[in-house]
């Protein structure tokens, strides 16, 4: 089932003071990024973030799932997820140890 695109907008409008916050459409989920890194994934309706040793530190007991079948599992994001003074703080947190994208390729 794709993501609706009212939860992407929300979810989007949540996180303040985390850099330019982007979705792009993947598949008919989305990529969440700020400023072109990207730190999480919308499926199904659901936030996943990337995780972190930071991330998972700040959160305390993490609910870890995989948003799609053979990928590496993420910290699922639910109760907080209209908290936004928290799930800011949480990508705020994450992106500091998440690598920089990889240069694109010149054709």
């Amino acid at each position: 089932m794709a993501s609706d695109q009212n939860f992407v907008n929300f979810v989007l409008d949540q996180i303040k003071n985390a850099g330019v916050i982007t979705a792009k459409k993947m598949f008919g989920e989305y990529g969440i990024y700020s400023d072109e890194k990207l730190f999480g994934l919308i499926c199904d309706n659901k936030l996943f973030v990337k995780p972190t040793y930071s991330g998972r530190e700040f959160i305390g007991s993490v609910l870890e799932a995989p948003p799609y079948e053979g990928a590496k599992p993420s910290f699922l994001i639910e109760d907080k997820i209209e908290d936004s003074e928290w799930l800011s703080e949480l990508v705020r947190i994450s992106i500091k140890e998440l690598p920089l994208p990889k240069p694109k390729k010149k054709k």
